[in-house]
């Protein structure tokens, strides 16, 4: 291969590159290992997770319970825009649940300002009510988080937060819900 065959190999990897990035800071990031959509149904299945009941839907049934936003990141497994979702800059007290399935997912007490432009919390409201899984999308590995009622998509978790668990959940707000403390 020539010099110039090389270079020309090389910017158009660069190129690819900077395509892709652009593509995710201005969408969210590409998923290489995206879930197929649930098998469409016409009722509501369900089985027992801890004491609430597992949420299975069709397809159908999530678009036309979630907002277009909501479906994209629940559903899609998306990203909202770094500093557009509504609890960056919430301080309310209460609980953050499942826009989804209305599972508790985690307490204002637990929220902390990371500085990233998302929601940031230290740890869920209960260990049984959030999973984690790898991501491998935009060529990185990284750690999910999902419901684990209705299996939606939540942000990642991250390994810098604040003490005393040294955790920063990275949650995008279309994906909550809040319920005000009494």
């Amino acid at each position: 291969m020539s010099s110039k065959q090389k270079r020309l190999l090389l910017s158009g990897c660069a190129l690819t590159g900077s395509l892709l990035l652009g593509w995710a800071f201005l969408f969210g990031p590409l998923r290489m290992d995206a879930r197929a959509p649930a098998a469409a149904s016409a009722e509501q299945r369900t089985a027992k997770i801890g004491d609430r009941e597992k949420v299975e839907k069709s397809d159908e049934q999530w678009r036309a319970e979630l907002t277009s936003e909501q479906y994209h990141i629940l559903r899609q497994s998306g990203t909202e825009p770094r500093g557009t979702g509504r609890f960056v800059n919430h301080h309310a007290d209460g609980v953050y649940t499942c826009a989804g399935c209305g599972s508790a997912l985690f307490d204002s007490r637990d929220k902390f300002e990371s500085g990233t432009g998302w929601p940031s919390y230290i740890r869920p409201a209960a260990e049984s009510v959030i999973g984690t899984r790898d991501d491998t999308s935009l060529f990185e590995v990284r750690t999910e988080v999902y419901c684990r009622r209705c299996d939606g998509h939540l942000g990642h978790v991250f390994e810098d937060g604040p003490e005393p668990t040294g955790l920063r959940y990275c949650i995008n707000s279309a994906a909550l819900d809040f319920a005000p403390r009494d």
